[in-house]
């Protein structure tokens, strides 16, 4: 990679020693998407000869995705982030009825094959990030040493962690957002109750995600026998409601709009601060996933900072912690293709 990165990450190879024009096939794999795309090794690190995306529900399987959209030809490696945890190159989605095996695949494919995790596949696409496709809410320290932590609502909520070892940076993952929701306040413990009677357990990924923002939006009409008004409720019939409602409250079109995402910018605001707190993340927050950039004007407030920052006695700590938030929604797709050239 020619120009210096922004995050240095530390691969299992030197960047120089992978062949120029080696081809690495990346995927982004998730239950109802998958993004995938061709990448080419050259002297400036990575660049994309071709990308498309497919419908999940549409395909027995990944295979023949990859079969389709290689039409043969197959790349050197394959590189696949995936919507879970992946233990022993192995993983199952919760979505969809397809075997993900990296020695399964890697036969039939006749090329290495691996899996990651789609948050760790984020983090190592931190190594192609630029300064303009991220921006930032906190400065910080200027100067900040230490791990760094990713946090990334989507369709779900994913976490992941940036170990720094004085040098580099060493990506994680961890399933977070599976963790406990924790409520500080009546309307809080209102919420969980509300939750709890549909799915039992309430994670931070029930409220921190587009299944959060509809979530929050049903306790707040339903939880108070509301209605949300006729317009609203035709868009959503037709379009993804946690979009319609997100975009709703960036218009000031719908006050129940508004008040839902004002509580999701506050839980997200929570449990990012609580993150740092527990993979000790000093050298920075950086929010990724389909959501942050599409309502960026909503954290650039003080809801998100005064959220952020009340963490009790550590908040000497979290106030001096960078926060960006990364515009390219993209990265696990990236992020699987660096891991693909320089760690397979």
């Amino acid at each position: 990679m020619a120009a210096k990165p922004v995050v240095p990450i530390a691969f299992k190879k030197d960047t120089t020693d992978v062949k120029n024009g080696t081809r690495i096939l990346a995927a982004d794999i998730g239950g109802t998407k998958v993004n995938i795309a061709l990448y080419q090794v050259d002297a400036d690190g990575l660049n994309i000869l071709q990308e498309k995306r497919y419908v999940s529900k549409e395909h027995p399987s990944l295979q023949e995705i990859i079969r389709d959209f290689t039409a043969g030809r197959m790349p050197d490696r394959i590189s696949a982030a995936v919507a879970g945890p992946v233990v022993g190159g192995k993983s199952k989605l919760t979505n969809l009825p397809w075997v993900l095996d990296t020695e399964i695949m890697s036969k039939e494919m006749g090329v290495p094959v691996c899996f990651t995790n789609d948050l760790e596949a984020t983090a190592y696409g931190l190594a192609g990030l630029t300064a303009e496709q991220r921006t930032t809410l906190a400065e910080g320290d200027p100067d900040p040493v230490g791990n760094i932590a990713i946090i990334a609502p989507g369709t779900g909520l994913g976490q992941a962690g940036l170990y720094w070892d004085g040098q580099r940076y060493h990506p994680f993952a961890t399933e977070g957002g599976h963790s406990d929701f924790a409520p500080r306040t009546k309307q809080d413990v209102e919420l969980f109750y509300f939750l709890q009677k549909q799915y039992g357990h309430v994670s931070w990924e029930r409220v921190v995600s587009g299944m959060g923002i509809k979530n929050i939006f049903r306790f707040l009409t339903e939880g108070r026998n509301q209605t949300s008004p006729e317009w609203l409720t035709e868009k959503m019939k037709d379009q993804d409601p946690a979009a319609v409602i997100s975009q709703s409250a960036l218009k000031h079109e719908d006050l129940l709009c508004a008040e839902t995402m004002e509580l999701f910018v506050r839980y997200l605001a929570t449990e990012s601060s609580s993150l740092i707190l527990k993979l000790m993340a000093t050298g920075g927050l950086y929010i990724a996933g389909g959501i942050p950039p599409k309502i960026l004007p909503l954290l650039q407030t003080d809801n998100w900072k005064k959220n952020f920052d009340n963490n009790g006695r550590m908040h000497e700590l979290s106030d001096k912690v960078p926060v960006h938030v990364v515009l390219n929604d993209k990265m696990a797709l990236q992020g699987a293709a660096y891991y693909g050239a320089y760690s397979m």
